[in-house]
């Protein structure tokens, strides 16, 4: 299947993108298990605002980091953030649900996931800006056929406002950052005009097969006046695991731990509570990015909980249903190790067009 020109894609941004509101993550979901997220709208006027597994920022408007802060440690977790007072606790080869309370149709672009290991010492104390990240997850233009194309940023949309991400099972265990991001193109044909939306949360991963992959610090993931390409450097690791798009059903709520724990707290639920939902797929999409591939098989994949050998967190309210809406249609995600490029355009770009110039690093 042909594709547009980058050109024309992002040609077809402009609009009513300039005036839709943006979002925040609300929540994470680790078996069953709801992590409240950092609450850009309430907690900066609570006198004693919780203690989460979200990092701290300042981005009260819902607000977006531009390619000028690039280079500065605003990019890293979004605007001024500081530590999470806790962290959740996931097992390598587990999935984390990553909801959303909203994203607007207009912001389109690729949805990114990146782990940096905090050391010893954990997530609570470390350093942001000598965090060095690696990509477990990426979702660009998955077609390019109609502008402005069909983003990972749709497919979030499509699942409810939420992410599925799987931690790879060969990484080492520890305590890492997760850095979830979706950077909106909708302005991208103009100088710093990506929009980049980092949200982090602090995760303990216990199991793994004890891989340390090559990481970057997270001011070196992206320049601004690179050539535009869909999805930016650096590429997926080689333990990356791409799954297909589902929902969690959230048991109970969780509060974020401090300390050790030797593995995932267990929730008492029935195994279909407790189920990650992969949606069944009655359509599917086929990418015009050469990292595209066949949806995967949308059967019910189950959580997988081990028994825990230290308390678990106390859980703060009672099994909740889930919240999401099933969605009838999932297509997978793309797999290439290398970072994605368009496919040759079968139709010229206007020539009154500038070059875009957003967000990839040589």
């Amino acid at each position: 299947m042909s594709s547009l020109s980058l050109k024309t894609l992002l040609a077809a941004f402009v609009g009513p993108s300039l005036v839709a509101a943006h979002g925040h993550v609300k929540n994470i979901v680790v078996n069953g298990l709801s992590y409240q997220a950092f609450g850009p709208s309430i907690f900066p006027y609570m006198q004693n605002p919780p203690k989460v597994a979200g990092l701290t920022a300042v981005n009260t408007d819902n607000g977006f980091v531009g390619p000028e802060s690039f280079v500065a440690g605003d990019i890293i977790c979004h605007k001024s953030a500081t530590n999470a007072g806790g962290h959740a606790v996931v097992a390598a080869g587990d999935k984390v649900f990553i909801q959303w309370d909203a994203w607007p149709e207009s912001h389109k672009g690729p949805v990114i996931d990146h782990l940096a290991n905090c050391g010893a010492a954990g997530c609570e104390t470390v350093d942001k800006t000598a965090l060095q990240f690696f990509k477990i997850d990426e979702v660009g233009l998955r077609d390019g056929t109609t502008a402005p194309g069909t983003w990972g940023s749709d497919q979030l949309i499509k699942n409810n406002n939420s992410w599925l991400v799987e931690i790879p099972p060969t990484i080492a265990p520890g305590f890492y950052v997760l850095r979830h991001e979706i950077i909106a193109l909708h302005s991208a044909r103009q100088a710093n005009g990506a929009q980049n939306y980092p949200q982090c949360f602090n995760l303990q991963v216990t199991g793994g097969r004890g891989a340390a992959p090559a990481s970057v610090k997270g001011t070196a993931l992206y320049t601004a006046t690179n050539p535009s390409i869909p999805i930016p450097s650096p590429a997926l690791i080689g333990g990356a695991v791409k799954i297909a798009q589902g929902s969690s059903a959230i048991t109970a709520s969780a509060t974020a731990i401090t300390g050790s724990a030797a593995a995932s707290p267990v929730v008492a639920t029935t195994a279909a509570a407790a189920a990650i939902v992969v949606k069944p797929t009655t359509s599917s999409s086929t990418s015009s990015s050469a990292a595209a591939v066949a949806p995967t098989t949308a059967a019910a994949v189950p959580a997988t909980t081990k028994p825990a050998t230290t308390a678990a967190p106390q859980t703060t309210a009672a099994a909740v249903p889930a919240t999401t809406k099933p969605a009838t249609t999932s297509s997978s995600s793309s797999t290439s190790s290398k970072p994605s490029t368009l496919s040759t355009s079968t139709q010229a770009a206007p020539k009154r067009h500038p070059p875009s110039r957003f967000l990839v690093r040589s």
